[in-house]
């Protein structure tokens, strides 16, 4: 059975990652219709304990893990490491005194307890008494409604997580009425596009990144690059020598390294460290999704039947986000740029032949298994694939963000 786990940001009021939400499911063809929660809820944790590691999917942050009814009565969540997890309860659980006895037991034991698509309601006390984050959907109630219901539970011990949060505005919002935790896809838009230029410093960091994921560009060129610059060469050392690698023996020279990895592997790093100075100051998921869509672009292209290059897909991905990067509007940029014409469509347009392979990354990020499961089919690809190509994407960008 092939699982699919895709993870969700959750950021703190400083825009840094506080845990991630794990999404599951067993196939795309089974995102059409629904899915028994206990279900969806043993297989993600059979794969990510045992398939992928919660250490893999996680990268050392704690996974908010939804529970049903069933699960929480009969204490699974016991099961899992208290310091890696969240149990978040379903807004849709039966509020029985199994339920809420099994419920304070984990408490007891250190778990950290979340409240799913909350509403208030009474019947909700005896879990109120022992939660310790309340999550409220943005998309579901009013910020009138919710300050009505923060009004409510009392004496302020809760922390306030606002989820489907999709614009800065809605981010600010939330966070002057107390929020701490924020999840949801601001940070891939910009904040602010009208009256502002880019300066001439991080022009020359974008027309660099550009030049360097041209097909003809020269190896030779690469190494002078890395050789008369202190810190990149010291982080392509690190970078050589992580464990995604995992060689035997240490590579120790710029030359070594350049023979180990070849002339891709070194544009990919490259461009990671530029877009990292491009991203000062913005969340580092953001270079992180970057990232991660470049590798996963780039190994679905691989692995389908496609014509394309999948170092053209690697740089539509590694450039999908910098209109939040930039806080300029992705066509402005695109205009800036020596992009191949099908990247600069499929990024400032959402449209051309190289737009489905975006489509693809930004539905496996949402958990989006309907919209996913009619793309493969588009792109002739084998969803059993798909989970590998994720995860294998996750650890390759953990490995370079590490270093940024």
């Amino acid at each position: 059975m092939n699982t699919f786990v895709a993870r969700q940001p959750i950021f703190n009021q400083r825009k840094k990652i506080f845990a991630y939400e794990l999404l599951f499911r067993d196939g795309t063809a089974n995102a059409m219709g629904d899915i028994d929660g206990d279900v969806a809820t043993r297989t993600v944790l059979s794969n990510s304990l045992f398939s992928i590691g919660l250490e893999t999917i996680l990268g050392g942050k704690k996974g908010f893990i939804n529970f049903t009814s069933n699960l929480l009565a009969n204490k699974v969540p016991l099961l899992l490491p208290k310091k890696s997890i969240v149990v978040e309860i379903l807004e849709n659980v039966d509020i029985t005194p199994e339920l809420v006895t099994a419920c304070q037991l984990m408490a007891s034991k250190g778990y950290t307890l979340a409240l799913d698509d909350f509403v208030y309601d009474d019947i909700w006390k005896p879990l109120l008494e022992i939660a310790h984050i309340i999550k409220f959907d943005l998309r579901q109630s009013t910020f009138g409604q919710i300050r009505d219901y923060i009004s409510r539970l009392g004496n302020g011990r809760l922390k306030l997580l606002a989820e489907k949060v999709e614009t800065y505005q809605e981010f600010i919002s939330a966070r002057e009425m107390g929020f701490e935790f924020f999840q949801g896809y601001f940070f891939c838009k910009p904040e602010v596009v009208q009256g502002k230029a880019v300066p001439g410093i991080k022009l020359n960091l974008l027309q660099l990144m550009a030049k360097i994921n041209q097909p003809d560009f020269n190896f030779n060129q690469l190494e002078k690059i890395i050789e008369r610059d202190v810190s990149l060469s010291y982080k392509l050392l690190r970078y050589i020598n992580s464990a995604f690698f995992s060689k035997a023996n240490r590579i120790s020279s710029i030359k070594q390294a350049l023979v180990y990895l070849g002339q891709k592997e070194i544009q990919r790093f490259i461009s990671l460290i530029a877009m990292s100075n491009l991203a000062a100051g913005k969340p580092n998921e953001l270079v992180r999704t970057s990232c991660i869509r470049a590798k996963f672009c780039e190994l679905v292209s691989a692995n389908c039947s496609g014509p394309y290059d999948p170092a053209q897909l690697f740089t539509l991905g590694i450039f999908s986000l910098i209109d939040a990067i930039m806080d300029q509007p992705m066509d402005t940029i695109m205009d800036s740029l020596p992009l191949d014409d099908d990247i600069k469509s499929a990024l400032a347009q959402r449209t051309g032949p190289f737009f489905p392979y975006l489509q693809l990354a930004e539905a496996y990020e949402r958990g989006n298994w309907k919209l996913l499961g009619s793309l493969t089919a588009t792109l002739e690809l084998k969803d059993a694939e798909l989970p590998a190509l994720y995860i294998k994407a996750c650890r390759w960008a953990d490995a370079l963000t590490s270093l940024a």
